[in-house]
Formats: structure tokens, C-alpha cells, sequence
């Protein structure tokens, strides 16, 4: 059941980072943020009712919360049209807890690859932090961008891969995943804000003008 919210977890991502790169008006964005947001507030709270107080089903379904609550609060702000400072500030609480599930997925769960997709989950917050939280508007293509990609590399395809048993060669795809997401997003930075050209030396000529008149 988490693995199908993953899927459209993926697909939310995708909606929101077309958003932010203008490809997707900002209400026809609102109904998804509502659909996946719902359908990850309902499905942890039906898997921890019927954990059997199995602490690591439990551990697990907890952090999705943090997915629903974070796409219904972005939904009702684009159709009110509210301040995105309150989606900013929480997604600084996201960013920072989702450090603790990284950590957990390594060191409880046994699961690599997750624990390397909750520090891209981890990074992505952060981003919305600055832009929604702190608006460094400068950041709004290259966190469009990271959204589009993190949709199908966190969410969309392993979530395919586990539905259909495909999901194997964990610590391999946490490799790939922890070097991919430095060198990816990296490279991708360097490509929307590149360094500044430095000025040119100053001369000793003096310089000509133009006589005026």
C-alpha cells in the first residue's frame, strides 16, 4: 500500500516541478498536491491501525506523513493563494527529520537505498526551505528541476521496480543513487548558475570616448 503512494508521490513531484519551472499553472497544480497529499495522510494512518504495534511498520509508515501533510498544505496555498513563507518553514522541519529517517533506514530498517533517497528527500526540502521559506527566487529553476528529477529517481521508478519484484542489488543502487545525486545535481547547479565571468585586467591606455555632440 505505501509502494502505490510512492508511485503518485512520484507524479506530485513531477506536477510541482513543472510548476516551479512555469510549465504548469499555479491552480491546475492544486488538485494533485490534494489527491497524493490525502492518499499519504490515509494510507500511514491505515498501516500503523493495523501494524499490531510492530515497531518497525510503524517507523516506516511515520515518515509518509510528512509527504501528505506537505502536499495538502502546498495544495490549499495555491487555490487560496496564501503566503508560501508557512510551506517554507515547514519544509526546514521536513528536511531536518528526514535526516533522522535517512539514519534509520541505514541503521534499523537495513534498507541503503532508502536511507540515500531520504538525504535526496532531505536536500530537496531544504531547497523549498530557501526558496518558499527565505525566497532566494534565484533558486526557483534549479529546485524545478531537482523536483522533476527527484519525482522519477526517488519515487516514480523504484516505487515501479519494488511493485513489480524488479528491486534488487540494494547496495549497488545505493551506490549509484549517493554518487548520481552528487555528481547529477552538482553538475546541474553549475549549468543554471555558473560562476560570474571575472572582469577584464584594467590597462594602463587610457581609455577613448566618444567627443560629445
Amino acid at each position: 500500500m505505501g509502494l502505490v503512494g510512492l508511485l503518485y508521490v512520484g507524479a506530485v513531484l513531477f506536477i510541482n516541478g513543472l510548476l516551479l519551472l512555469g510549465v504548469v499553472e499555479t491552480r491546475a497544480a492544486a488538485p494533485m498536491n490534494l489527491f497524493v497529499g490525502g492518499l499519504q495522510v490515509v494510507t500511514p494512518t491505515y498501516l500503523i491501525f493495523t501494524a499490531n504495534n510492530d515497531p518497525l511498520v510503524v517507523l516506516g509508515a511515520s515518515g509518509l506523513y510528512l509527504f501528505g501533510f506537505t502536499y495538502l498544505y502546498v495544495g490549499i496555498n495555491l487555490l487560496a493563494g496564501l503566503d508560501s513563507t508557512g510551506v517554507g518553514w515547514f519544509s526546514l522541519f521536513v528536511a531536518i527529520v528526514a535526516l533522522g529517517y535517512s539514519w534509520a533506514n541505514f541503521a534499523i530498517l537495513g534498507d541503503p537505498p532508502f536511507g540515500v533517497i531520504w538525504l535526496y528527500w532531505a536536500f530537496l526540502w531544504a531547497l523549498f526551505f530557501l526558496l518558499l521559506g527565505l525566497k532566494h527566487d534565484w533558486l526557483q529553476s534549479y529546485t524545478g528541476w531537482v523536483t522533476v528529477i527527484q519525482g522519477w529517481v526517488t519515487a516514480a521508478i523504484p516505487a515501479f521496480l519494488l511493485l513489480t519484484d524488479l528491486w534488487a542489488y540494494e547496495n549497488a543502487i545505493a551506490i549509484g543513487l549517493a554518487v548520481g545525486g552528487v555528481v547529477v545535481f552538482g553538475a546541474l547547479y553549475a549549468y543554471i548558475h555558473p560562476r560570474a565571468p571575472r572582469a577584464p585586467a584594467a590597462t594602463s591606455a587610457p581609455t577613448a570616448h566618444p567627443a560629445p555632440g
